[in-house]
């Protein structure tokens, strides 16, 4: 029921129901004259099975589209794709100014220049501890441990109460560099009162605490030092530390890094501009790789999730202009694969091995921790901040649901389950899901962006499954057929099951399907069109098991 009172809304419109896309929408407000802020608006990665073509997804944000004039900013809690990726491709849509911490809006800008045609988004520089206030909100970034730099919370301020959006976080007393997630601000907060704390639910299904970056710079040291030939590092441009931790075993044992990739270059670049790589000698390009002995270099790749035009794929295939390992060499994948890569990042050790090299992963050496807390660090924030009503995101349903029981065993007095388009009435009253609204999937696909219903990805689905027949025939204005009917199969296999090649039994289903017509029919194009494209998919699943798609059509002559 519309009622003209102040409310205080959360709707999350990404990253609620699935890992990644990270999009969540705060609003205030009488129902009719609302003010929005939204938090983050990442994208995800497409699976080739699923989506053949697409490689980008982005969250449907066509709710808050069709009221941009009442969205006050986004603020984006860290630089990772996820929470940043949508920027360049949805800004346009939306044209709210941008709030981010100098790292995000420097690697913000180095993209745009770096990507023709990207839009000069208007970013807005936030030093984490001050607030920053736009209409009824009043903002606060909140340094928390992660695996990329400047990553905050953000403690959302309205005349109806404090929400605490914790982002992606983690607990690490020695994160190598970047801040601690600091037990007094987040006391703070609670003694303040949380009216909601909406926070990141990707590891609680692990048990205990996710290890140190300190523990895993020790070990890639180790390991670096140890090896006698090439050293291969590949991990999430993003992480700094750990780039900075690969650079100063480097150091220690008389090697030279080189930076490969342009993803690597761009955030390098930006992390040399934030001081974060200071006190280190400058990377070399990829140039140099051939001209530095072979146990004086460590390589930094992209590609650890195994995307095929990434640095460390071309080397695996040995295609890359620059960049050849040989037996003896070590690649450390400092990274695990993100669910739906595994295959990808099998492919590539796979080919690694048969090459001869030796390579390390996480199932061996603690060469990559999680920036997300386990469960034991979850109890902590949980006791630190005291809220009254919990919303579990970041997470598929799985993580949701068991955030959701561990919210409860918390004491936490209102657990609210959402998923993407949920409108959740924070106040007044108990919180809770009050309705739901469009929410969905946008892909990039080639230069286009196209959404959940194009009839494209269904299509390409298909074709991929089943391949294609396409016949093109040529009728007179007596309804006889002029010459014979074109026919192509691509997709389908050269012959049927009893032997014979399936171009001809399409033909010949073809033939006999214009036969049976009487001249009438055959001067109704449609009606020829529908029955030679039932008869081809009957025939050829009888011959072949699987009906493809057809492409049938009739000009008349």
């Amino acid at each position: 029921m519309t009622t003209g009172q102040d409310e205080l809304v959360f709707l999350p419109l990404g990253g609620v129901g699935e890992i990644g896309m990270n999009a969540g929408l705060y609003g205030f407000g009488p129902e009719k004259r609302r003010k929005w802020i939204m938090v983050d608006c990442g994208m995800g990665f497409a699976g080739e099975e699923a989506m053949p073509g697409i490689d980008l997804m982005f969250p449907d944000l066509s709710f808050i589209e069709e009221r941009k004039a009442d969205l006050l900013g986004i603020f984006i809690t860290h630089a990772h794709e996820d929470h940043i990726g949508a920027i360049s491709e949805l800004w346009p849509r939306l044209r709210a100014p941008v709030y981010a911490t100098r790292f995000a809006k420097n690697l913000l800008e180095t993209r745009r220049l770096g990507e023709p045609g990207a839009p000069k988004v208007e970013l807005k520089e936030v030093v984490p501890g001050r607030r920053v206030t736009v209409g009824p909100f009043d903002i606060e970034f909140v340094p928390v441990s992660h695996s990329i730099p400047e990553s905050n919370a953000v403690a959302i301020r309205t005349a109806h109460g404090l929400v605490v959006h914790t982002g992606d976080w983690k607990l690490d007393a020695t994160p190598i560099l970047g801040d601690v997630t600091e037990e007094a601000s987040f006391r703070k907060l609670g003694d303040e009162g949380i009216l909601a704390l909406v926070c990141d639910s990707t590891n609680v299904v692990r048990e205990g605490r996710s290890p140190s970056e300190a523990e895993v710079a020790a070990t890639l040291k180790r390991l670096i030092t140890e090896s006698p030939h090439r050293v291969a590092v590949t991990t999430f441009a993003s992480n700094v530390a750990r780039i900075r931790a690969v650079a100063e075993a480097a150091q220690s044992c008389g090697r030279q890094v080189v930076a490969v990739g342009r993803a690597m270059d761009r955030v390098i670049a930006v992390a040399r501009e934030c001081g974060y790589l200071d006190g280190l000698p400058d990377f070399l390009n990829q140039d140099s790789y051939g001209n530095i002995p072979r146990d004086r270099v460590v390589a930094l790749l992209t590609g650890s999730q195994g995307e095929a035009r990434a640095a460390l794929a071309r080397v695996s295939r040995r295609d890359h202009p620059n960049v050849t390992l040989a037996g003896g060499d070590r690649v450390i994948f400092s990274s695990r694969a993100i669910p739906g890569n595994e295959r990808d990042v099998g492919s590539i050790i796979n080919d690694l091995i048969e090459q001869g090299v030796e390579v390390v992963t996480d199932r061996t050496e603690l060469v990559h921790v999680s920036g997300h807390p386990r469960r034991e660090e979850m109890v902590e924030m949980y006791a630190w901040t005291r809220p009254r009503t919990a919303i579990p995101v970041h997470g598929e349903a799985l993580h949701l649901d068991e955030h959701a029981r561990f919210a409860r065993a918390q004491g936490v007095q209102n657990v609210v389950k959402a998923r993407n388009g949920s409108l959740i009435r924070l106040a007044p009253g108990t919180p809770e899901v009050v309705e739901h609204v469009k929410a969905g999937r946008l892909f990039k696909d080639g230069n286009v962006l196209v959404d959940d219903k194009d009839r494209a990805i269904p299509e390409r689905r298909k074709l991929a499954m089943a391949g294609l027949v396409s016949v093109a025939i040529a009728i007179d204005e007596d309804g006889d057929v002029a010459g014979e009917p074109a026919v192509d199969i691509i997709g389908l296999p050269n012959r049927g099951r009893d032997g014979e090649p399936l171009i001809d039994t399409v033909v010949d289903i073809v033939s006999r399907t214009l036969s049976g017509l009487s001249k009438g029919k055959r001067r109704d194009a449609d009606a020829v069109e529908k029955a030679v494209d039932r008869a081809i998919r009957s025939g050829v699943n009888e011959a072949w098991g699987k009906k493809p798609a057809c492409h049938v059509q009739v000009v008349e002559v």
